[in-house]
């Protein structure tokens, strides 16, 4: 008797919020496989006119922009609308982005340099790539690496710096690249973020390929999960309806038997990994994010992440101090320097300037020992000789909070620029374009500009899985959608679970 009423309100938790949430956990699976396979749906978009206002560029929104590069030929924007040339002044932008593969995620400009005079070169999500400054016609560098992806372009003298998320590469023909692993960092110790750790967790790299093709398996089971238990749900009301109308309804009965062993056998062979992978997913978004976000963990090994390179996925930003003949690399640990031949172990700073998790997007020189530092964490000048940072919208030094932060801010930054003739102008993921000096403006983006910047088919699938797609519906409330959707699929896992145990040992 206690079995069955313990059974009947396991139904009702697996039931109601299974079929609240059944159309979300789609999305998730869906989205969660696109993202899966970047390089695969590259070139496929989505237009902006088909999403929601707040995914229309405004003002140079939206990551619009990271920063500008000029030469005697003109001057160029670049970011993720690709690469722009304008005036000084910033008018009348001319589209530069012929050569550029197929698709918007494929001319997302992380870095832009002059080479020489003539030659400007350009860093994506894709690869390395040249172009003369006088016509858009790029052309794509072979490299002496596997992941192409770059993280990051900078000049020392005259030679080329290349950053990519693994190695260092040097060049100064763009025809012979020397490839350099950096030295581990002093008092190294073969630990990881927590939040990389659960990344990768949850697409299944952690494991390599076989471990996103199995997360896809996942998602692919999450599918047929909500189907069948969709289906579950609506065989009764068919038979009641074949019932009143006196019309044979055996067939139903055996559909419905066949639909529920098919649900409970997939149900109960998945429901470990399920529980696992929502888990690492909860955790990669806010508010659950806060508590990891700064957390080091051991290397799981044999894992993707168990490497010979200790900063495997962690560049993100270099710069050539040529007063101290160091390098500074802004990295996924923090902030190191290291001599020119890099050979000796690179050193933290002592100070370190706040970056935001999602990483440092801006990385200038203001004078030689003095550097603008921009994150989602705000904008601050870090000084390198003086051993401290300042806020440089408040003035206030920077003193690192103890405990939990937020792993963002007010000041979204995502670019930065010094315009020839006007003050310096910072990008705002929200704001867009705010010159530092209120009685300044900055020119607007053209239809041109606007029109042929869609979005990719990646990232709609991000804003689809982490549920900022729904931001216009929920307001702020949108950061609860995938904390609240995670804990329902687990009581609807774990509630199908012991449904289907109590069962089996009933039947046993």
């Amino acid at each position: 008797m206690k079995s069955s009423i313990i059974l009947k309100k396991l139904r009702k938790f697996h039931k109601w919020p299974g079929i609240v949430i059944c159309l979300f956990v789609i999305l998730f699976a869906l989205s969660g496989i696109v993202m899966n396979h970047r390089t695969l749906v590259s070139s496929i978009s989505v237009s902006r006119k088909l999403l929601p206002s707040n995914y229309r560029y405004k003002n140079w929104n939206l990551a619009a922009t990271r920063g500008s590069v000029d030469n005697d030929f003109g001057t160029y924007i670049f970011g993720n609308v690709g690469i722009w040339k304008t005036t000084g002044k910033f008018e009348n932008f001319e589209d530069f982005n012929n050569g550029f593969p197929k698709g918007i995620d494929n001319r997302k400009i992380n870095a832009l340099v002059s080479f020489q005079p003539n030659v400007l070169v350009a860093g994506t999500q894709s690869g390395l790539f040249k172009s003369p400054s006088e016509t858009s016609s790029w052309e794509k560098l072979e490299l002496s690496t596997k992941n192409p992806r770059i993280a990051d372009l900078t000049m020392k003298e005259d030679t080329l710096i290349v950053l990519t998320r693994n190695y260092l590469l040097k060049t100064v023909d763009l025809l012979n690249f020397e490839k350099i692993q950096l030295p581990p960092p002093t008092n190294y110790k073969k630990k990881v973020g927590l939040f990389k750790t659960l990344w990768e967790l949850h697409s299944g790299e952690l494991f390599g390929s076989i471990g996103k093709i199995l997360v896809d398996l996942l998602g692919l089971v999450v599918i047929l999960l909500s189907v069948t238990g969709l289906l579950h749900f609506i065989f009764p009301m068919a038979i009641r309806k074949k019932k009143s109308k006196q019309k044979p309804f055996s067939e139903f009965v055996f559909y419905k038997r066949k639909n529920l062993r098919w649900h409970n056998v997939i149900g109960y062979v998945f429901v470990l990994f399920l529980i696992i992978n929502t888990i690492s997913g909860m955790h990669l978004r806010p508010p659950l994010l806060i508590a990891i976000a700064n957390k080091q963990v051991g290397i799981i090994p044999f894992s993707h992440l168990d490497s010979a390179n200790p900063w495997m996925d962690k560049l993100r930003r270099v710069k050539w101090n040529s007063k101290d003949q160091q390098y500074i690399f802004s990295t996924s640990d923090g902030f190191y320097y290291g001599n020119e031949n890099l050979k000796n172990d690179l050193q933290p700073f002592n100070n370190q300037p706040p970056v935001s998790v999602m990483g440092c997007n801006v990385l200038e020189e203001l004078s030689p020992n003095k550097y603008l530092v921009g994150s989602f964490s705000g904008l601050y000048v870090w000084d390198i000789q003086n051993s401290f940072s300042y806020d440089l919208f408040s003035g206030k030094a920077y003193e690192r909070p103890s405990g939990m932060n937020k792993p963002i801010t007010e000041h979204m930054v995502t670019g930065w620029i010094l315009p020839k003739t006007n003050g310096p102008i910072y990008f705002d993921y929200n704001k867009g374009a705010v010159p530092l000096n209120p009685q300044e403006s900055f020119s607007p983006m053209t239809d041109e500009m606007v029109k042929k910047s869609p979005m990719s088919l990646w990232n709609f699938s991000l804003e689809l899985h982490t549920g900022r797609i729904f931001e216009h519906l929920l307001g702020p409330f949108y950061i609860l959608y995938v904390p609240v959707a995670g804990i329902c699929l687990l009581i609807v896992l774990i509630s199908g679970f012991f449904i289907w145990w109590l069962g089996y040992r009933k039947k046993k």
